[in-house]
């Protein structure tokens, strides 16, 4: 059961390694802004509108919170199981979609176009998240989860392995970044965008956080940063000195939460939730607002950084 913190510091937001202090304000307490869905993803901050929207995806809806009012509403229902979402240079959002197995963009006026839904003939699986570089391309994973049932999507046999894949953002061509990847899932640019962090979230023995380097439309040099041992990696995002912001958890209450990772790779900080967290970014009128997208749940917490250009909008 969901306690807020009665004193500072908030005993959830626990320091790893000395370096992390600097990161956790000693005033600010983990918030839990709602609950009631059934399964939260893919926060996206709007700061030209002051509010944040998230999917709920067996729900097949589409979540807005006002940061002004602190009112929760239905942005859209349904929304063909949105799972991930982020905006693109003109601001506009950009969603993966479960059960349309499509990755679409919402226009200015409302109109949603189809930026993406078949490589060399064949459906994708089930975009799952996606990200936008500066120079326009957007970048997306495509594992089987929106397809293994009729939970989150509808059962289907998948066409295609389970690749990244890369949209030109002049041209929309759709090419494949990285092939045949073991159930790909949250993915971020690095702040000088040479790597891409991706997790890969049905590896064996333990679920990972590989890095590749950004070669142009394809990603390269794959190795290992992080392995979760005992933990689930799940979303995440960047702040501005390269710490990965990982949602995480296995419905432990030694594991549920975020888990903060240096540019080396080494934890040094972790934020315990009183459930997983599925998925996170950065928002608020100084990207130093950390939005934690949990199972049933929506939280928040102040930090002591901002999430990089690509984590917050």
């Amino acid at each position: 059961m969901w306690q807020p913190a009665e004193r500072y510091p908030d005993p959830a937001i626990e320091i790893l390694h000395p370096s992390f202090e600097r990161y956790r304000l000693f005033n600010a307490a983990v918030e839990r802004l709602h609950t009631g869905c059934r399964w939260s993803e893919g926060p996206v901050w709007f700061g030209d509108a002051r509010h944040l929207l998230w999917s709920d995806i067996p729900n097949d809806r589409i979540l807005k919170w006002d940061e002004a009012s602190g009112a929760v509403s239905v942005y859209r229902s349904p929304s063909n199981h949105a799972n991930g979402h982020t905006r693109d240079l003109q601001g506009r959002l950009v969603s993966c979609e479960h059960g349309g197995r499509r990755v679409t963009r919402t226009e200015i006026d409302g109109s949603i176009t189809v930026l993406a839904e078949r490589h060399d003939g064949h459906r994708l699986n089930s975009p799952n998240d996606v990200v936008v570089k500066s120079d326009g391309s957007i970048w997306f994973t495509d594992p089987v989860f929106g397809i293994a049932g009729d939970y989150e999507g509808g059962r289907a046999e998948p066409e295609l392995p389970q690749n990244v894949y890369r949209i030109d953002g002049q041209s929309g061509e759709l090419t494949v970044a990285a092939e045949d990847l073991r159930g790909p899932n949250g993915l971020a640019f690095s702040p000088d965008e040479k790597t891409l962090y991706l997790v890969e979230s049905r590896a064996t023995p333990n679920r990972v956080i590989l890095a590749f380097d950004v070669a142009g439309r394809t990603l390269a040099n794959r190795r290992l940063f992080i392995d979760a041992g005992d933990g689930t990696p799940d979303g995440f995002r960047l702040d501005v000195d390269g710490n990965l912001w990982c949602g995480w958890g296995m419905g432990r209450d030694d594991l549920d939460g975020v888990m903060v990772f240096n540019p080396q790779g080494q934890a040094v900080g972790r934020i315990r939730l009183p459930e997983r967290c599925a998925n996170l970014c950065f928002g608020g009128a100084k990207r130093n607002r950390l939005f934690m997208a949990a199972s049933r749940s929506l939280y928040a917490l102040y930090v002591n950084t901002r999430g990089c250009r690509s984590s917050a909008s």
